[in-house]
This record gives C-alpha cells, structure tokens and sequence, in this order.
C-alpha cells in the first residue's frame, strides 16, 4: 500500500488506496464510495460528504472530522486497532457504533438523531451541544460521560452503566422517558 504524507486534498470524490498520514481533506465528497482497508493517522476531514460510504476494515488513528455529513456509517466495521476520532459540528444520523471502544471521544454540536450506541464504551465522552434525538443506549458504558449541554437523549438508568456521568438540571429528564412520569 502506498503511503501519503503532508497533504492538502481538496475537493476530490475518489481516494487512490493509500495510508494517508497529517493529511487534510477539505471539500471531499466520498458519498456512497468504498474506502475499506484505508488507513487514515492524524488526519483531518473539513466540510466533507462521507455518507454511507463503506469503511470495513478501515483504520482511523487520530482522526477529527469538522463540519462532516457521516450519514450512515457503520463505524463497528472499522479496524479497532487504536481507534480514534473526534467530532466537531458533524451529522452523523443513522450512523452506528455498535460495540466499539469510544472512550473520550468529542462531540461537540454535532447532530446524532438515530445513532445507535448499543454496547458501546462511551466512558468520559463529552457531548457538548449535540442533539441525540432517538439514539439508541443499551447496554452502554457512560461512565464519566458529559451530557450537561446535550439534549433530545432518552437513557434508561436501569440498561445502562451511568457512573458519574454528568446531566444538567435542564436535560436530566432524559433519564426518566422510560418512567413514562407526566413531569411539569
């Protein structure tokens, strides 16, 4: 595999199969395209279209996403294998991360309606302004998590392991939608 260092790709639609390493993609739309067994290592994705695309096997190594579309991404089929991204004013509707290891992962104003977090290891993640309308927790490790500025979350406390997660007053409510209480 070819390997790609110190670059600016921009506006670019298809990927020569490479290790791109301190690379930054700006204005990329990869929709629908197959980039597994891709490896990507301390690499940025600015205003970048990487819906549904296909990341099986795929190694993202320090990698932070800013203003990306990551509709659909099934994240559970990358190479776990020091695993590590971070989110900043990205949609990711629909996508899944399926048991992987998240631990302190940034979401920062991101919008996450549908993501499915079954299983995953969330421990010390920050949701800092970000709308997880209908995501799904089960079974998932939030400890040490902060929700304080995130909204639109449904949690189970009884399905999930919430050790010193931290809520604000304004948004705890979402740890009572399984209690199905009339609160006013």
């Amino acid at each position: 595999m070819i390997r790609i260092d110190d670059q600016i790709i921009k506006s670019v639609s298809e990927l020569d199969k490479a290790e791109y390493e301190n690379c930054h993609f700006i204005q990329c739309s990869f929709n629908e395209k197959k980039l597994s067994n891709y490896i990507f290592a301390d690499c940025v994705f600015e205003d970048c279209d990487l819906s549904n695309i296909s990341i099986s096997n795929a190694s993202f190594k320090n990698v932070k996403f800013v203003h990306c579309k990551l509709f659909g991404l099934k994240f559970e089929d990358v190479n776990p294998f020091l695993f590590c991204v971070s989110f900043d004013t990205c949609s990711l509707n629909f996508a899944s991360f399926y048991k992987l290891k998240l631990k302190s992962t940034l979401f920062s104003n991101c919008i996450l309606h549908e993501v499915d977090f079954s299983g995953t290891d969330l421990s010390d993640c920050i949701f800092d302004g970000s709308d997880l309308s209908g995501a799904i927790f089960d079974s998932s490790i939030l400890k040490n998590s902060n929700f304080r500025s995130a909204y639109n979350f449904s949690i189970d406390p009884s399905r999930n392991q919430l050790s010193k997660a931290k809520f604000s007053k304004e948004n705890c409510i979402g740890l009572l939608d399984y209690l199905k209480l009339d609160i006013k």
